[in-house]
């Protein structure tokens, strides 16, 4: 009898609309824990529901199933789904926030999604465009506010919410995808302002967070995601925080400061990051798989079990009334604010 797989500390994508018979193999491998998808995987709600499917069989044993569908300019699914406006259009109307949080979760939960990584709690300082109307505010009690509304909604489905991007990306100009950026601010200004809504969250119950690829020189010489310092030092002692720290994707040009992928993935670890995320390079992640030594970590293993999806069975379905109430309440509201 072949032993029952722990959730691994490593997330994967896969290429395409239906799952490769390489890409099996790779899922069932130990250190394998999560699969996040993308546009490319999405082509209707039958159709990725099948792919998840798939996934699921490939692995004997755990495995989390995320995606990025914030809403606005970042999400992944959307023929059959409702288009959930940009953060920022919120503080029109706060308690929109929960429904759309518990609509999103909803709906994702419905087709075999796990999470979704949000809500963002960066606050937007009006320099970033990679961040901008992701934010639900300029100002960060509000943004803790709405962001809290969110993940309420979000729970209340049965979803587990990850905020990002810790300590706070809003204050660059510069698109960590495509670079490391450099915020020259001091741990005060940081901890006044930024850290507001993490804390809010964080004491409220929050599941996951995931750190910013950005470095705060005058604090830290390593960007967040790879820093002793922001991981265990503010956001585990002073913070509190006990649940999952995910990396942000380590095949982004921001993470690749630190080094080569095992040894971005050994250093995220290593800072304490429970789960790796190596996207959009498929011999990246192989690599990672087989670098990593397997072992097995019950509190990294718990936090991870958290992340799990509970649908409430009664809303499984996409036509639930309560959904389509909500649906076109939001669809509304979009092109109102269009």
């Amino acid at each position: 009898m072949t032993n029952h797989y722990p959730i691994g500390p490593v997330m994967l994508d896969v290429e395409g609309l239906t799952l490769a018979q390489h890409e099996q193999e790779k899922i069932n491998h130990p250190n394998t824990g999560a699969v996040i998808l993308f546009s490319r995987n999405y082509q209707n709600p039958e159709q990725v529901t099948e792919l998840i499917n798939s996934i699921r069989a490939a692995r004997n044993g755990d495995i989390l199933i995320a995606v990025d569908q914030e809403g606005g300019r970042v999400q992944r699914f959307q023929n059959g789904f409702t288009r959930l406006p940009p953060a920022s259009s919120y503080v029109h109307t706060p308690e929109l926030a929960e429904s759309a949080g518990w609509l999103m979760a909803a709906e994702l939960l419905a087709v075999g999604v796990d999470f979704s990584f949000a809500p963002v709690l960066d606050i937007d300082c009006g320099v970033s465009q990679i961040i901008g109307n992701r934010s639900f505010s300029t100002d960060p009690e509000l943004a803790a506010h709405l962001a809290s509304l969110f993940r309420k909604g979000m729970n209340a489905a049965g979803m587990a919410a990850t905020g990002k991007h810790f300590p706070g990306h809003g204050a660059v100009a510069l698109d960590s995808h495509l670079t490391l950026p450099i915020d020259e601010r001091d741990l005060d200004s940081i901890r006044t302002k930024d850290l507001l809504p993490f804390k809010k969250l964080i004491k409220e119950g929050l599941e996951g967070i995931m750190p910013a690829h950005v470095v705060y020189p005058n604090i830290d010489p390593n960007p967040a995601g790879f820093s002793p310092f922001w991981i265990q030092q503010i956001l585990r002692q002073e913070l509190n925080f006990n649940g999952t720290v995910f990396s942000d994707d380590l095949s982004m040009a921001g993470a690749a400061s630190v080094g080569d992928f095992p040894e971005r993935a050994r250093l995220a670890q290593q800072a304490g990051c429970d789960m790796l995320l190596v996207c959009n390079n498929p011999v990246a992640a192989e690599k990672v798989l087989e670098a990593l030594p397997i072992t097995l970590v019950p509190i990294r293993e718990q936090r991870l079990q958290r992340m799990q999806g509970k649908p409430d069975k009664s809303q499984t379905n996409m036509n639930t009334e309560k959904r389509l109430q909500i649906s076109n309440l939001i669809n509304q509201f979009t092109q109102n604010h269009a």
